[in-house]
């Protein structure tokens, strides 16, 4: 029989689980966990400068191992400060356990001094979440938030522990096993043949590549998919990498920054292969008029996702990997030379314009430079706005979870500390964040966080004194009624990073910036890479929000 508090069973399990890193912010009610990790010969815990820096930490460990990451915050300010980085989570499908203290269960509801009701306030945002009443139930919860996380489609779970729980000791006679994902749904088989039949008797396919196909590690079978079927492929900003940007199959990105060859090859398309998609508004604009002369076969993990947003003619509930290993070999080998060429002329006739790009203090130009100095190995991420769209646009993706970003939520300030999440749990790699000024200033302060831990990320910051993106709408859809987009005093950041205990570097002062950005690249440790950008230089092509994506400007 073994005997521990509350407290100590948590991290034991966590250990046990194979968590070796926590993000986390202490606080009053979170106290007896703390105390706990100090007994912990496994778990190192950063110390990050506010919780939501500690969730996106969590999530850019989480974006690069493909398992469940940890977060730790107190209740009441600290967890709700997890709410942001928690639904961004749940709308990117990433598997995190976000662990909040509590007060005491004899002080639930209250208003007890810093209690929330942080249970019921994510009950939207969570795959699930759990209010813990006494500590043996810690030693099925914590499991069950393991495995409900990784499970089918991923996703964050919360658990909620009273400070009373946590100290409450608890006797037991074996630690429960360590969890494994549930099995896959059992895949339909007349669904695969009626799939694999659609796709022989198609003439302008085309394969539709989401997430989904990152997070179940099947990018490989879907390019051997392309190859085989001679299928032209097309990525949701989510599946980026997934087949290489070079390839010659690739169409890169679709909808509102994706490329006019890319949407005007959806929409000659007869047939819309969809795999681990969910049809977003930015990637599809207008519903009703995305690929309209196509059938669609859609494959997700998630059978609410199938015909939510567009009617498929063949729906298949299934991980991905699993369905693409059923359909593979049903699929007889087939060269479209017709089609093949005709993609090709249209991207001939409409090329993705990238002016600026021998010019590396512009956006293009900028991050070509940093894609020379780099090999596959880095991990991009990136904040969100203009610089996303640039370097989605232009960066040479060539595998799956090198490129981290906030694709539903849109989550400005999601950039840098994912950065650091994704540099400690690949210590090996470089990580480099493209942000804007923006954006940065969101989470700025885990600049600490990052000089704290000697993590290996450069910052990239296109700063252009704006809301770049917002300022770009309101120049073009506002009558260029430019509101609250621009900012009347510039911030020095180079002193701000230097302040915090980083290395700064500024382009627009190097002489030969092109020396001066491989320097810091290579330079171990974390760096602010500045670069001034013009703020007229929008991003093209772009849909107007609510139109069809064939109706792109510029």
């Amino acid at each position: 029989m073994m005997q521990m508090t509350g407290a100590d069973l948590i991290v034991k399990l966590l250990e046990r689980q194979g968590i070796r890193t926590i993000a986390g912010v202490p606080g009053g009610a979170a106290l007896p966990m703390y105390d706990a990790l100090t007994r912990s010969e496994h778990i190192h815990h950063v110390l990050c400068r506010h919780e939501q820096g500690a969730g996106f930490i969590a999530q850019g460990m989480s974006r690069v191992s493909g398992q469940p990451e940890v977060c730790l915050a107190s209740s009441g300010p600290g967890a709700t400060n997890l709410v942001t980085a928690i639904a961004d989570a749940r709308l990117d499908s990433i598997p995190m356990i976000a662990l909040t203290g509590q007060v005491p269960l004899s002080m639930i509801g209250t208003d007890a001094f810093q209690e929330v009701d942080i249970y019921g306030m994510t009950i939207p945002i969570t795959k699930h979440n759990f209010l813990v009443r006494s500590a043996k139930e810690l030693l099925d919860v914590i499991p069950a938030a393991f495995r409900i996380a990784m499970s089918d489609r991923p996703g964050p779970v919360l658990v909620d522990v009273p400070k009373d729980v946590q100290n409450q000791l608890v006797s037991f006679d074996e630690f429960p096993e360590v969890v494994t994902p549930d099995p896959a749904p059992t895949i339909d088989l007349a669904l695969i043949e009626e799939a694999a039949r659609m796709i022989e008797a198609a003439e302008q396919p085309v394969l539709y590549l989401g997430g989904g196909v990152i997070h179940s590690g099947a990018a490989h079978m879907a390019v051997t998919l392309a190859e085989q079927a001679s299928l032209p492929t097309t990525m949701t900003l989510m599946a980026l990498g997934a087949m290489p940007m070079d390839h010659p199959l690739s169409l890169g990105m679709l909808g509102m920054h994706g490329a006019r060859y890319t949407n005007y090859a959806l929409e000659e398309a007869d047939l819309l292969i969809c795999v681990g998609a969910r049809f977003d508004d930015r990637a599809i604009g207008k519903a009703s008029e995305f690929c309209p002369n196509a059938k669609i076969i859609h494959i997700d993990i998630d059978p609410s996702e199938l015909h939510k947003i567009k009617t498929a003619h063949v729906a298949i509930a299934g991980d991905v990997g699993q369905v693409l290993t059923e359909l593979l070999p049903r699929v007889k080998p087939k060269l479209r030379k017709r089609w093949l060429s005709h993609v090709e002329s249209l991207k001939s006739r409409f090329p993705l314009a990238m002016p600026g790009l021998d010019n590396p203090r512009a956006p293009y130009g900028l991050i070509q430079a940093v894609a020379n100095c780099l090999d596959d190995n880095a991990i991009i991420t990136s904040d969100v706005g203009q610089h996303q769209m640039w370097v989605a646009q232009a960066y040479p993706f060539r595998r799956s979870r090198q490129w981290l970003n906030s694709g539903g939520l849109g989550t400005m300030g999601f950039g840098f500390p994912a950065a650091i999440g994704a540099a400690l749990a690949a210590p090996d790699r470089t990580v480099v964040c493209f942000s804007g000024d923006g954006s940065l200033q969101m989470n700025i302060q885990e600049m600490a966080t990052a000089a704290q831990e000697g993590v290996n990320v450069k910052i990239v910051l296109m700063n252009n004194q704006s809301l770049g993106l917002v300022h770009q709408q309101q120049s073009m859809f506002y009558g260029k009624r430019i509101m609250a987009s621009r900012y009347q005093k510039g911030v020095d950041f180079l002193r701000i990073a230097e302040g915090f205990g980083m290395r700064a570097v500024d382009l627009d002062l190097a002489p030969n910036p092109r020396a001066a950005l491989a320097e810091a690249l290579n330079t171990p440790g974390p760096c602010l890479i500045h670069a001034t950008i013009d703020p007229q230089e929008f991003v093209y092509p772009m849909v107007p929000p609510g139109a069809a994506n064939s109706e792109m400007i510029g």
